[in-house]
């Protein structure tokens, strides 16, 4: 997920974010400022992090107003300090006012993301294990926040159920075995998909690695199950860890050795940045 996938698919869920927010009209800007009025704000940071999501930011106030400017000193995947002015942005007070919580919903939600993420791939750095998210993401929000994880460092595991295939354990328990899902995933999905299987126990592994998965999933096993795992696929697979991965437990994975781990705290449990827009005046 890069910006320029995500900025062209943005549109509509801002104009949906904005929808909700200004229902009929933003009565308190149109009673304190009934005409048009050229004015400037500054973007403060209030806490240390790293910045993503600076052009959603700005779409959201050029889908209201075209014409307003922006003077941002950062970029995306720059690391931004409490108490630093990241830039300024002018044009219609009434626009300032009325997409200024739109704008800074996505703006603090995209940098939370990217810092907790960036926060976790440092723990890993050294290893060959790659740090991936998950679908476990807010709904409307997911081509946001995917995209806030690969800012912060991190990688994108599927983008949805139409970009590959992860044998779950109810689609396995839906064709009868492990060796039955992946027969039938490989006789239906297109030759370049790869297939993935989650497997719980030893023999799950055993049967998906005979059958040809192509990435093995650990779900919520024990350090030393995986680690009995890993001996037993032997490289016939890739591997990756998953289950409740958070940045206060996944020191303990590293030396594990896996291709890839999957943590859905990216997304579900990463706190905002604080950030504001302060010091509005007319120009």
């Amino acid at each position: 997920m890069n910006e320029i996938t995500m900025l062209l698919n943005a549109d509509k869920y801002i104009l949906n974010a904005l929808s909700e927010d200004i229902s009929s009209e933003d009565v308190t800007t149109n009673a304190v400022m009934p005409v048009y009025q050229k004015g400037q704000v500054d973007l403060i940071c209030k806490e240390d992090g790293i910045l993503a999501g600076i052009g959603v930011f700005k779409r959201v106030f050029t889908i209201l107003d075209k014409n307003t400017k922006f003077d941002i000193a950062c970029k995306d995947g720059e690391e931004i300090k409490k108490g630093q002015t990241l830039g300024t942005v002018t044009g219609d007070i009434r626009v300032l006012l009325s997409g200024e919580r739109t704008a800074l919903n996505y703006l603090q939600r995209m940098c939370g993301i990217a810092t907790y993420t960036n926060s976790i791939v440092k723990l890993l750095d050294g290893s060959h294990t790659t740090l991936l998210d998950t679908r476990k993401t807010t709904p409307n929000m997911r081509i946001f926040e995917k995209y806030a994880v690969k800012v912060g460092g991190g990688s994108n595991h599927r983008y949805n159920l139409s970009d590959g295939v992860l044998l779950k354990d109810n689609h396995i328990g839906a064709a009868g075995s492990v060796a039955n899902a992946v027969k039938m995933a490989k006789e239906y999905a297109p030759f370049v998909r790869k297939i993935e299987v989650e497997t719980e126990t030893l023999d799950m592994v055993r049967e998906a690695v005979e059958a040809g998965a192509d990435i093995i999933m650990f779900d919520n096993m024990t350090y030393d199950t995986m680690r009995e795992a890993i001996r037993i696929i032997d490289g016939r697979a890739e591997t990756e860890c998953s289950g409740n991965v958070t940045r206060e437990n996944i020191a303990a994975l590293i030396d594990l050795g896996v291709d890839y781990i999957s943590s859905g705290a990216l997304t579900h449990s990463a706190p905002i940045l604080d950030l504001s827009l302060k010091n509005l005046h007319a120009i």
